[in-house]
Parts: structure tokens; sequence; C-alpha cells
């Protein structure tokens, strides 16, 4: 018989309670925590409106979608503050956070009229802000929107990005993490 190991204590989902989003009295909390297993990337997806005023909102839905043609997607909630300026903008930008990032995506996780106020950025000829010290960034067409939910999902064409190999910001279990290689290859 082998001894214990720190796993063996660590319970795995097929051991934990099995949660149902049919039964009444759905806790949306306990959805919430288990979707937080998944670590994402934290983004600041960007636009400009027809007058001109740059928006922004911290994201973590962003995903590849395709390679040929190369799309990308991303979600923002119905109520999101600025979701009509990124509904009727030619384009947006992902701005892929570096991990040492985090006071920017509280900032743009936030409502605030001026969101880019001593934000750093460079406007590329999208016209959607590219945010300075980013891990990376894809200058995007939005190309299609899709209602899902409470959200509305939007599917951007990529045109131009660019890419480091900073450590990214990461978001898991409700916390801020570092990106970085467990192993070397």
């Amino acid at each position: 018989m082998r001894g214990k190991t720190v796993s063996d204590e660590i319970l795995s989902s097929h051991q934990a309670v099995v949660h149902s989003t049919s039964a009444e009295g759905f806790n949306t909390r306990e959805l919430r925590n288990a979707l937080g297993a998944f670590a994402t990337g934290v983004t600041i997806i960007t636009t400009r409106d027809r007058e001109g005023k740059l928006h922004g909102m911290t994201a973590n839905s962003f995903t590849s979608v395709s390679l040929n043609p190369p799309l990308v997607l991303w979600s923002a909630s119905l109520y999101a503050q600025s979701l009509s300026a990124f509904q009727e903008g030619t384009h947006f930008v992902v701005n892929i956070l570096a991990f040492d990032q985090i006071e920017l995506s509280n900032k743009f996780a936030k409502q605030s009229d001026d969101k880019f106020l001593d934000v750093d950025h460079v406007i590329p000829e999208s016209g959607a802000p590219v945010i300075i010290g980013a891990a990376a960034h894809f200058e995007c067409r939005n190309e299609f929107r899709h209602y899902g939910g409470d959200h509305i999902i939007f599917v951007g064409h990529v045109e131009r990005f660019a890419y480091t190999d900073k450590p990214t910001l990461l978001f898991g279990h409700g916390k801020y993490l570092r990106g970085e290689p467990i192993m070397q290859s």
C-alpha cells in the first residue's frame, strides 16, 4: 500500500457535489465558481464610437475561432455601459494584458466616463486603441454579432496583430494569476 500524497487529498470533479441548472433554487454563484476553475486570459477590448470617443472594457471571454479566415470572438454583457459603441463600431482591438497590468484590468472593469484618462495607448489605422505594454493585441474588423443569453458575442476578422513573450495576466478561481510556462521545452 502506498502512502497518501497531496493529490490524494484534493477532490476531483467526479467526487464533488453535482449541481443542476434546472433544479429549483439554482445558485448562479455555484456556476460562476465552477466556471472560475477554467483560468482565462485577461483582455481589454477597445473601440471608437461614431463621435470619436474611445471605449474599453475588461473581458476574459476572448478566444480564437479560425485561422483561415483569421477570426476571434469575445462577448459583452447586454448591460455594459459601452455596448452600443462596440455594436456600432467598425473595428475593435483585443489587448491581451501582461502580468503587470492588473491595475488596468481593474480600471477598465469599472464603469467610468473616461477610462483612457492617464492610460498610454496608440491609435492604429483601424481607429480602435492599442494599449501600451500589452503582451499582444489583435486589430479586428467587427464581422458578426450574435445574441447569447445575457451577452452579445462579437466575432472579429483579425486584420493586424502583434505579440511579445511577456508573461500574460490570467484570471482563475476569482484571483489574478501570472501566465508562465511550467516547464521549458
